[in-house]
């Protein structure tokens, strides 16, 4: 308990100093002086006076408590209280109007939306907690510019992926719960960040890829369609008739569960290859029973082939060897 007292009273000290040097800097301010000079003149003076005054509460000087209180403590309780009062304010209305706008627009951006209502509230928050203790904000303009400049060349990346959440929330080129490829990683979109986009992939791995990274790149949404289209190969043997193996093919994907009506499923050879004659057997299905459907897809076409006597060959090679008399005849030359 004892230790708990000691911190809450170091951070009221801390943000008692604070309050000290923006008190005395507006003062020096309405006295004519620039910035520069403010900070310059009373940073010091504006230190040792907090610290003389805590020395003698310390000790026990009742005057220098009353000033600590009155001057010092108070307005720090009050900062703190307006800041907690503040995030409390700023996060419940940017999740009320966030809330509302994933629910009548999209998820996604009521997400970013709300995250960008709180972190304004914030920022005005500490604006106006400065102005209330005299600080003229504006005078800081110049200051905040070249701070904003030398963070912003710092934060070349960070600042790209910003930029690039901001396009991503105004072209939308996906959505939460889309089904997305990104170079090799693919998967479903989580949760669009201001600064990244985290995706669960088919193994359920977590994956949090930068928007710049996604920006700029060759974006595949297999969820923007409402119906997709699933496409196996199979392969027949050579011996097989090709009408016959069209029209067992047919049948066997005739009736596959998942399987829309229209477009119709297609048979169609694709190639004349090394060991087999390939078709390529194709269905279409909604998005989210792609998985399933080609699953069966496969299964029927398998056992379609099987019953009717249609073998599926494997890679092999044939090896054509001389007679023996023209292998002695061989050997004896060399």
């Amino acid at each position: 308990m004892r230790y708990r007292l000691l911190s809450v009273f170091s951070v009221l000290i801390a943000v008692a100093a604070i309050v000290s040097c923006c008190t005395s800097t507006a003062l020096a301010q309405e006295e004519g002086g620039s910035t520069g000079d403010v900070l310059a003149a009373h940073s010091h003076e504006a230190a040792t006076s907090l610290l003389e005054t805590v020395k003698r509460a310390v000790a026990g000087d009742t005057e220098a408590m009353q000033t600590l209180a009155s001057q010092i403590v108070i307005p720090a309780v009050i900062a703190i209280g307006v800041f907690l009062l503040g995030y409390f304010v700023a996060s419940f209305i940017g999740r009320v109007i966030g809330g509302q706008v994933a629910r009548r627009v999209d998820v996604t951006f009521g997400k970013f939306l709300g995250k960008m209502i709180k972190n304004g509230l914030m920022i005005m928050l500490l604006l106006g907690v400065l102005g209330y203790f005299g600080v003229d904000v504006t005078s800081f303009a110049a200051i905040i510019a070249a701070l904003g400049f030398a963070v912003g060349m710092a934060l070349q990346g960070t600042l790209s992926n910003f930029a690039a959440g901001i396009m991503l929330m105004v072209f939308r080129p996906f959505k939460v719960g889309d089904y997305i490829q990104l170079g090799s990683e693919e998967g479903w979109v989580e949760e669009i960040d201001m600064f990244t986009t985290r995706i669960n992939n088919l193994d359920n791995v977590h994956l949090i890829v930068p928007n710049g990274q996604i920006f700029g790149s060759t974006i595949t949404n297999f969820s923007h369609n409402e119906f997709r289209r699933v496409e196996v190969a199979v392969g027949v043997e050579y011996a097989a008739d090709v009408d016959r193996s069209r029209a067992v093919l047919e049948a066997a994907i005739s009736e596959i569960p998942g399987a829309v009506a229209e477009p119709a499923p297609q048979v169609v050879m694709a190639e004349l290859a090394d060991s087999s004659v390939n078709w390529l057997v194709r269905a279409w299905c909604e998005q989210e029973d792609y998985w399933a459907v080609r699953e069966l897809l496969t299964v029927a076409a398998k056992k379609g082939l099987d019953l009717n006597g249609i073998g599926i060959p494997f890679p092999q090679v044939q090896m054509h060897l001389p007679p023996a008399s023209d292998a002695t005849a061989l050997k004896r030359a060399a």
